[in-house]
C-alpha cells in the first residue's frame, strides 16, 4: 500500500511539473506532455532533484550527489540534493541556474536562466534564500544569503538581492530594492520585464530638471538675461544659499 501511495504521489508531482511548463512557457503551448518530459531541461533537472532529494532525506550516501552532478552536466542546472522545492516549480530555459543546499522554494515559483540562490561566507546553518509562493525571478538575478523573498514578489533581471523582499513587491537594481509594493502585479507568473521601473533613470531625469531650473534662476540660459550669480537674492532663488529653493529636489528636500 505504501508503495502505491508513493507512486501516486510521484505521478501527481510529475503531472504538476509538466503543467507548470505548459502554463508558463509560451513555447510549450500546444506541446504534449510526453514531448515536454523528453525535451524540457528545466523539467529534467526538477525530476532528477526530486529523486535525489528523496534519497538524501533517507540518508543514502553518494547517490544523491551523483544524480545532481549528472543532471547538472545534462541540463546546466545545479540543484543541491538538500534544497527544498515545492510543487509547481518551473525553470524556463535554465542554463546557469544554481540552487544552494539550504535554499527553500515554495509553490508555483518561476525561475529564468542564470538565476543564483546562493550563500554568503562560510557560515553553517541556513545560508541560502527562502523563496515563498508565487514568486517570479528574472534572468541573471542573484539572491544571496539567508534572505526571504515574500509571497507574490517579482525580482527583475540581473538584480542582486541581499536583503529581505516584502510580499507583493517588485525588486530591481544592484543592490536590489523594492520599487513597487503591495498588489501592483497580478497573482501568478508575470513575465512583463519591459515595463519595470528604473529608479536610476528617474533620478537622472530629476537631476537634469533641477539643473535646468537652477540655470534659469541664475540667468545662464537663453540670452543670458537675469540677475548676476552671487547676490543673496539669486543664490536663494537658485537654491544655493539663503532664500527659497526652486524646483523639485530629487533627494526629496
Amino acid at each position: 500500500m505504501l508503495r502505491f501511495a508513493l507512486l501516486a504521489r510521484t505521478a501527481a508531482e510529475i503531472k504538476r511539473d509538466v503543467a507548470a511548463a505548459q502554463t508558463r512557457d509560451p513555447a510549450a503551448r500546444g506541446v504534449g506532455s510526453p514531448e515536454i518530459l523528453a525535451t524540457w531541461p528545466g523539467v529534467h533537472a526538477l525530476l532528477a532533484h526530486r529523486v535525489a532529494h528523496a534519497l538524501h532525506g533517507v540518508g543514502v550516501p553518494i547517490l544523491p550527489r551523483a544524480i545532481a552532478a549528472v543532471a547538472r552536466a545534462l541540463t546546466g542546472i545545479e540543484i543541491h540534493p538538500a534544497a527544498i522545492i515545492g510543487d509547481g516549480f518551473f525553470i524556463d530555459h535554465g542554463m546557469g541556474v544554481v540552487i544552494g543546499e539550504t535554499a527553500q522554494i515554495g509553490s508555483d515559483v518561476t525561475l529564468y536562466q542564470g538565476v543564483t540562490l546562493g550563500g554568503t561566507g562560510f557560515a553553517t546553518g541556513k545560508r541560502h534564500p527562502t523563496v515563498e509562493d508565487n514568486v517570479t525571478i528574472g534572468s541573471g538575478a542573484k539572491l544571496l544569503g539567508p534572505i526571504t523573498v515574500g509571497h507574490g514578489s517579482k525580482v527583475g533581471a540581473n538584480s542582486v538581492v541581499i536583503h529581505d523582499v516584502p510580499p507583493n513587491s517588485t525588486v530591481v537594481g544592484n543592490p536590489g530594492h523594492p520599487v513597487r509594493v503591495e498588489g501592483r502585479r497580478p497573482e501568478g507568473p508575470d513575465v512583463d520585464w519591459v515595463h519595470l521601473p528604473d529608479p536610476i533613470a528617474d533620478a537622472i531625469k530629476a537631476l537634469a530638471a533641477r539643473i535646468a531650473t537652477l540655470e534659469r534662476a541664475a540667468g545662464t540660459t537663453g540670452n543670458g538675461a537675469g540677475p548676476e550669480l552671487g547676490s543673496e537674492y539669486d543664490l536663494g532663488e537658485a537654491g544655493l544659499g539663503p532664500g527659497r529653493a526652486v524646483g523639485p529636489s530629487p533627494a526629496g528636500g
